[in-house]
């Protein structure tokens, strides 16, 4: 058996970088960071992962198999005390499997949509709106509201491409959204929309 190719000098640090986009983007991962599920070392420990990933990838004289890949996943999840049964890991290996080969070929595609993804991200699945007029005044158990700020946090829809807007006058006509200047899509309140949803 040969061992792997080597990725040119050019596409290593494109390679990192996708290895470390693609662990921010890992929602296991980062929920044991952020909660030091590992300690208070979660994070180091987390940017270790990346380091052996690249290291697994570029120096290993034997073929790279899906497997040990995975293995690789679930020994950094255990250390951070997580176990990870939502598939994730193996999502995670394939996608890392997938970039290295498209690296092998020159192919950054991949990296470069992860590079914007994350500029674009404010929170993990959510969007950030602006919410025009007066805060809603109904007693409310979301902790979206912050500090009384005109934002507010919502879950991106997954059927429509973007969230249907409701005038203030409260009747079921549904204006066209306008994007202002800046690509928000402002959206009116009303008392009633929490009941609405």
């Amino acid at each position: 058996m040969e061992p792997p190719r080597q990725l040119p000098e050019q596409a290593a640090p494109i390679f990192r970088e996708g290895i470390a986009l693609t662990l921010s983007r890992w929602s296991a991962l980062q929920m044991a960071v952020d909660n030091e599920w590992g300690g208070p070392n979660s994070r180091q420990r987390a940017d270790e992962l990346g380091h052996e990933i690249f290291a697994w990838f570029t120096q290993s004289k034997e073929p790279l198999y899906f497997d040990d890949l995975e293995d690789l996943l679930h020994d950094a999840m255990i250390s951070l005390n997580t176990v990870a049964e939502d598939g994730s890991v193996e999502e995670v290996a394939e996608k890392l499997l997938i970039m290295h080969e498209e690296c092998l070929e020159g192919n950054f595609t991949a990296i470069e949509k992860l590079r914007e993804a994350s500029l674009k991200r404010v929170a993990p699945a959510h969007i950030k709106q602006v919410v025009e007029g007066e805060e809603e005044e109904e007693d409310s158990d979301s902790e979206d509201m912050m500090d009384d700020s005109p934002y507010m946090m919502v879950d991106a829809p997954k059927a429509q491409p973007s969230p249907t807007a409701v005038n203030k006058a409260g009747d079921e006509g549904r204006p066209p959204q306008t994007a202002d200047s800046d690509g928000w899509t402002v959206v009116s309140s009303r008392k009633s929309r929490a009941k609405k949803l």
